[in-house]
């Protein structure tokens, strides 16, 4: 996995403070509290999967566009042997491969294999599509940041 050099940190953001929020928070209204809080706290590992300003094929990625933020986050089952069709996305978006293995395509010939565990940026206004090469469904969840009422998503037509 290449090493990203700067910032798409919107990413995991919510996750994390998903995972905060089930720690409780500090409270110091007893020792003994205290002491199990910041045991709790201190326990809790945040792992950076990715931090990127380019996309996979080393695209910068755009700007934000104009509007009132939006963010969608979708979980995708792709079944094995399944090919998706060509799109592109015009907002940044980003993931992380649950399970199973994905291969995703530009129309330039461009190629990036994903396995479980593995984060993708992905392309931007660029036509691509992923298929299942693996043995098993591929899950992945991502995260789309876009405006209220565009699409995330278009398919090329035929």
């Amino acid at each position: 996995m290449k090493k990203y050099l700067c910032g798409v940190d919107f990413l995991f953001v919510g996750l994390l403070v998903l995972m905060v929020a089930g720690c409780g928070t500090l409270r110091v209204n007893n020792q003994s509290q205290k002491t199990a809080d910041v045991e709790l706290i201190q326990q809790t590992k945040v792992y950076q999967l990715a931090k990127s300003c380019v996309s996979w094929d080393d695209t910068l990625l755009p700007a934000y566009p104009q509007g009132q933020p939006e963010i969608t986050i979708l979980r995708i089952v792709i079944p094995v042997g399944e090919t998706l069709v060509k799109h592109k996305h015009p907002v940044i978006n980003a993931g992380v491969l649950l399970k199973g293995e994905l291969t995703v395509q530009t129309e330039g010939g461009k190629t990036l294999h994903l396995k479980a565990g593995e984060a993708i940026v992905e392309v931007v206004d660029t036509w691509h599509y992923g298929k299942n090469e693996g043995v098993e469904p591929a899950e992945i969840i991502v995260f789309y940041a876009g405006t209220e009422a565009a699409p995330i998503t278009v398919h090329k037509p035929d």
